[in-house]
């Protein structure tokens, strides 16, 4: 899929095990975290980069309610490309 972010055409990739947990969630659910990854994509780099071995993961921390969550994904800034890679709850992710 591709989003535009000033003009600019990012693609957007979505990971099987990223859509695998999106298809189970709650549609108010689903809504929020699509207006996280709308966030992700207006500014790629608002997720913290993780070190050492995990250095090509950025996590994103949002709430739905009181529960956090951590969206993984990967910005990859020469291809122009966004890959979400995993979505859960903190003691869930990994």
């Amino acid at each position: 899929m591709l989003e535009q972010q000033n003009g600019i055409d990012i693609e957007v990739i979505q990971a099987k095990r990223f859509e695998t947990t999106l298809k189970k969630l709650p549609l108010y659910q689903l809504k929020k975290v699509e207006d996280e990854i709308d966030l992700i994509i207006s500014d790629p780099e608002i997720g913290k980069l993780k070190k050492g071995n995990l250095a090509y993961l950025r996590v994103h921390k949002f709430r739905i309610d009181t529960q956090e969550y951590l969206l993984g994904y990967s910005w990859i800034e020469e291809e122009i490309q966004i890959i979400l890679l995993q979505l859960g709850s903190h003691e869930n992710f990994g």
